[in-house]
């Protein structure tokens, strides 16, 4: 009888250093691949080019692969328990890194039936994360952009969206990233907001920037990047206008469209003019738009978020609940929840009352004003995307102001020399071909 061999892999861009370990393994016995999850995966590292019904479809067919199980976690002991493979094989690079206490668990799991590990030299100057990088420097389409973000929401535990305002911006969201626990962090995707969007114009925010002005600034981001974009149309416009947003952002590849639930200008009541209660719209009015957004879109991977001002105009939470669900039931794909609390208080009741609606969907919160409060804290609360709706351009525009300060205090720019990235490190934030 066969000896039994387990190897896990993700397999997101299939290559040589993949079919490697596949034919050393078969040397040992029938092979069980155990294919990571999306969500796996994300857990310690980017959510993969490929779905896993696609990894799947790809290993199945690899010469060699007898056949091919779910690995739901990083963690290999409640597939090898199931299992009790004679064998697992892996690459050696997994000593040291993210992987290492995975690494432990496995001999240790090895050792209650007399299993083995068996670890192959890892292929040199290959990986899946050097493909991906490839290919990002190649673009990607509207829909698999599209797709993405769904794709997200079902992998992590919280999505992270930070504006993006112009191509620069959006080529910082694309590429900054930091290891923190061996674990690489970054952002998700770009949000799209009206007020960035706006005021890098030099403009109110008040919907006096028209669509085709905004998907000239979408369309220079979508032309460096990758990752999902989220649009922020405001209230969205009479419901005969919403449905041709829907269709152009889809044609795009946007994968969402953001709603507020208010009338009037926009913004007045985060910047402290008074605020008019009665200035919203009425529930049926709203739930019409979001159905007839809903008709217009082609594919079922673009979404219509609803936002909901009620904690904002100071309803109470049991209006904002009343208006979730009527929004839910009216086919909206999530809800955001705004405050202009300095505390989260009233946005973490909120979630743990929202967690109990039957036909629940994503939780979307913008930590502007109640900016105390961690991802780990809203993603406890139940939150599944926070949106770092302004930061960037916020961020900018204090160091500009600064600079043009300096320049006019001193006469000259050699004081603020040490603040500014060089011209060469400038310019190596834009790819080009050298070719």
């Amino acid at each position: 009888m066969a000896k039994k061999v387990y190897v896990c892999m993700s397999v997101d861009l299939i290559h040589h250093g993949h079919i490697n370990i596949i034919n050393e393994a078969v040397k040992y016995g029938e092979v069980t691949i155990g294919l990571l999850t999306d969500k796996a995966i994300a857990s310690y590292k980017r959510l993969p080019y490929l779905d896993f019904e696609n990894r799947k479809i790809i290993v199945e067919s690899i010469k060699g692969v007898s056949r091919v199980i779910t690995q739901e976690e990083l963690n290999y002991v409640p597939n090898l328990k199931k299992l009790k493979p004679d064998y697992v094989v892996h690459g050696d690079d997994w000593k040291t890194g993210v992987q290492k206490k995975t690494r432990e668990q496995v001999i240790e799991c090895l050792k209650e039936w007399g299993g083995e590990l068996v670890e192959i030299p890892y292929t040199k100057n290959i990986s899946s994360t050097k493909l991906n990088e490839k290919l990002k420097e190649i673009g990607t389409t509207p829909g698999i952009r599209m797709k993405r973000l769904k794709r997200l929401l079902n992998s992590k535990s919280i999505v992270r969206i930070i504006e993006a305002h112009n191509g620069l911006t959006g080529l910082l969201v694309e590429n900054t990233g930091v290891v923190v626990n061996n674990v690489k962090q970054e952002f998700d995707g770009m949000w799209i907001g009206s007020l960035t969007d706006s005021i890098s114009r030099g403009k109110p925010d008040i919907e006096c920037v028209d669509l085709t002005s905004r998907l000239n600034t979408i369309n220079d981001i979508l032309d460096v990047t990758t990752k999902p974009i989220i649009f922020d149309s405001d209230t969205g416009g009479v419901p005969e206008h919403f449905v041709y947003t829907v269709r152009s952002l889809e044609r795009l590849g946007i994968s969402a469209i953001i709603i507020e639930d208010k009338v009037g200008l926009k913004g007045k009541p985060l910047f402290g003019a008074d605020i008019d209660r009665s200035s919203r719209e009425a529930i049926e009015n709203f739930c019409y738009k979001i159905t007839a957004g809903k008709k217009a879109q082609l594919t079922d991977n673009f979404m219509i978020i609803a936002g909901i001002e009620s904690l904002i105009l100071k309803n109470g939470i049991a209006d904002a609940l009343k208006r979730a669900q009527a929004y839910l039931n009216a086919g909206a794909d999530g809800i955001m929840i705004h405050s202009k609390e300095k505390t989260p208080d009233e946005i973490l009741d909120f979630c743990r009352e929202y967690n109990k609606l039957e036909n629940r969907k994503p939780l979307v919160v913008m930590p502007t004003t109640f900016n105390t409060v961690t991802e780990q804290e809203l993603t406890q609360a139940g939150v599944n995307m926070v949106i770092y709706a302004n930061q960037l351009l916020r961020s900018a525009c204090s160091a500009m102001l600064q600079v043009g300060e300096s320049i006019l205090n001193f006469g000259r720019s050699y004081e603020i020399e040490d603040k500014l990235i060089s011209t060469s490190e400038l310019t190596k934030l834009i790819p080009h071909d050298e070719n």
